[in-house]
């Protein structure tokens, strides 16, 4: 069981320094919406605190935790700068949050069918409900 804990936890943590990194991008484009900026700066901080959570679970576990997002969340943000050429980079990045946020959220719910120990649920779901927050702020701004 362990190591599926860590697998999990590994694939979930992956995807969270994606959506770290996608709030970071998001900073940069609100340069000019400091109410905006705050929210985008809280979210980082939150995934940030959840990554170093999900680490720290693997840690105990005896495992080497993810430490780097995924190469298609990369290819994705590559997509986003080119796309926000066409529409304003504001809302190409609350588009691009959406569909980030509604990703970690599957994410999450594939690795709990997974048998896992309860304390590795108890984080996938605090990440889970992160991301429905996050996806439910990026319908409100888009």
């Amino acid at each position: 069981m362990t190591d599926s804990n860590i697998a999990a936890l590994n694939k979930v943590t992956e995807t969270l320094i994606d959506s770290y990194d996608g709030y970071q991008k998001c900073l940069d484009v609100a340069q000019d919406n400091p109410a905006l900026r705050q929210q985008f700066l809280n979210r980082a901080e939150e995934r940030a605190a959840l990554i170093n959570k999900f680490q720290s679970q693997v840690r105990s576990l005896g495992g080497e935790p993810k430490t780097d997002g995924s190469v298609l969340a990369s290819a994705h943000r590559k997509f986003v700068d080119v796309a926000s050429m066409f529409q304003s980079d504001e809302q190409a990045a609350i588009n691009a949050l959406d569909d980030g946020e509604e990703y970690l959220a599957e994410r999450c719910e594939s690795c709990l069918d997974e048998n896992l120990s309860p304390q590795a649920q108890d984080l996938i779901r605090q990440a889970q409900v992160s991301a429905k927050a996050g996806e439910r702020f990026a319908d409100m701004m888009g």
